[in-house]
């Protein structure tokens, strides 16, 4: 699509668009298809709304901040486990038996 094909937003139509992204927590492409745009269009949107308002997002709550905490340790233990079999696999690969 050259530059003369290319539609043009309104700054309110595109931080609503970016704002549904937000507030619901559903994925840019499901938004963007919902919407009738590329989600390459409103990725930069989101990017920018989210930049714009970082200090209006309430705090987590104690359950959710609980949750992130195990989400990161388990993210951590599954890094680590990665590593080892990535070590693993290149020992097997050397080693022709």
């Amino acid at each position: 699509m050259g530059a003369k094909n290319q539609r043009r937003y309104t700054p309110e139509f595109k931080e609503e668009a970016a704002r549904l992204v937000v507030e619901s927590g559903r994925p840019i492409a499901q938004v963007a298809q919902e919407l009738g745009i590329s989600d390459q269009t409103l990725g930069p949107w989101v990017r920018n709304y989210r930049r714009d308002h970082a200090g209006e997002e309430p705090p987590l709550e104690l359950g959710e901040r609980a949750r992130l905490k195990e989400l990161e340790r388990r993210n951590r233990e599954l890094a680590m486990e990665v590593e080892f079999l990535k070590k693993v696999s290149q020992y097997f690969a050397r080693d022709p038996r």
